[in-house]
């Protein structure tokens, strides 16, 4: 019985090792290599023996394997610190209720069979049992969560405390009010570990409970985020409405005084006052100018943004070289929130970066993809997280099949947004 409870020991270490680094892995979408999981499994036997060596409570271990396979998420695989954290408390919350429930399975049913060959084999079924219930459990919340890059991730911060707190309810559960011997069949114990199985249901069920209230909430954020994406392309569009129609009016009045303006410089050339003409000629050239608009992208929504935004930023010298192609093929909404977003971004950051304050922005065609370019001066400090308004402008980039790509290097930012002009082509 010694040689098979080391054995079956062995079996759930290599599977508990295995089980943990899959979840995280494909809970954050990282890659894990096969050093990981050897890496990872000999951390839990090195755990493992010195508790057995020292005669440490079970809790002190499972503390310890938390640490363990937090370090692993955040070193290892490049998880952010808070995710790490959370993954490796839900891992184990996970097994430690699963192991409950097995537990409570094992202390109904087993004691019947203590000193029959059987044994053996229900025990080895249970160990079965309990990888699957993991894997059926892990599996369920990586349906609920599931973090990128890009996502680790909002509101994080309310799943942590109360994981925190059913994770500790559960291990003073199970290292308190459990009987780890299968020799016993009173009705005081079957009805205790009965009770103790609906206890480990009840807090299963709390836990999916919880990641699904957090889904939402989630949701809930990013239905935020664009609603607030909508709102700010609706007042973008309502700046260029107000612009066209204000430009619409200087147009049509100055179409209607055209005529009287001619006669009059007619007038003045007619009767030999030649610098009067060429001085009333060069108002009429300002009053012209005037009409139209400081940049030409060939699209009108673009050239009025860089106009009002770069126009209110006196401060800072600006560069455009972009031309749109034409058709352009990308709707007016999704111009409004890539330029107003990037203009609002590379001004604030260029405000902070000191005296020297400039904007690039340009165009050009690479294959298939129409790349816009957004460079500005900026402060020498981090960057700090990605906010609503780089989220927007990477919504329409995939919208049209595309991607959006920073840099930062010393107090130069750029950014860079590609579309797909091929299907527009078309």
């Amino acid at each position: 019985m010694e040689y098979f409870s080391v054995c079956l020991d062995g079996f759930c270490l290599a599977g508990q090792s295995v089980m943990h680094i899959l979840f995280i892995g494909r809970l954050t979408g990282k890659r894990q290599r096969i050093w990981h999981f050897a890496a990872y499994l000999l951390l839990l036997c090195a755990i493992q023996f010195v508790s057995v060596r020292l005669d440490v409570d079970g809790i002190l271990p499972i503390g310890a394997g938390v640490l363990a396979l937090c370090a692993a998420s955040r070193f290892w695989l490049g998880n952010q610190q808070p995710v790490s954290w959370l993954a490796a408390v839900l891992a184990f919350y996970i097994s430690q209720l699963c192991f409950g429930i097995v537990n409570s399975v094992e202390a109904v049913l087993f004691p019947r069979f203590v000193g029959a060959p059987l044994l053996y084999l229900l025990l080895l079924a249970a160990q079965v049992l309990f990888f699957a219930l993991c894997a059926s459990c892990y599996h369920a919340v990586g349906r609920l969560l599931h973090w990128t890059e890009d996502s680790q991730t909002p509101c994080i911060g309310v799943l942590l405390l109360p994981g925190l707190f059913s994770f500790a309810a559960e291990l003073y559960i199970l290292h308190t009010a459990y009987s780890f011997s299968v020799s016993s069949a009173s009705p005081e114990e079957v009805g205790k570990h009965s009770t103790l199985l609906l206890l480990q249901v009840m807090g299963l069920a709390a836990l999916l409970c919880t990641l699904y209230a957090y889904r939402r909430l989630r949701q809930g954020f990013q239905a935020q985020t664009s609603l607030q994406s909508l709102t700010q392309a609706v007042q973008a569009q309502k700046v260029y409405v107000a612009e066209a129609q204000l430009r619409c009016e200087q147009t049509k009045a100055f179409r209607h005084d055209i005529k009287n303006h001619l006669s009059v410089l007619d007038g003045l050339l007619s009767s030999g006052k030649t610098d009067e003409g060429r001085a009333y000629l060069k108002k009429l050239e300002a009053a012209a100018e005037a009409l139209s608009f400081p940049y030409q992208t060939g699209s009108p929504v673009a050239d009025i943004l860089l106009g009002e935004k770069l126009g209110l930023a006196k401060d800072i010298a600006a560069e455009v070289s972009l031309l749109l192609p034409k058709p352009c093929g990308i709707d007016d909404f999704d111009l409004c929130v890539i330029f107003a977003n990037a203009l609002d971004n590379a001004i604030t950051a260029c405000r902070s970066g000191g005296r020297d304050r400039t904007i690039r922005i340009s165009g050009k065609r690479q294959g298939d993809f129409y790349m816009l370019l957004f460079e500005n001066t900026c402060s020498e400090q981090p960057l700090p997280p990605a906010g609503t308004g780089l989220s927007n402008i990477k919504a329409v980039a995939e919208k049209y099949h595309g991607a959006v790509l920073t840099e930062k290097t010393g107090r130069k930012f750029s950014l860079s947004v590609l579309l797909n002009v091929s299907a527009l082509d078309a």
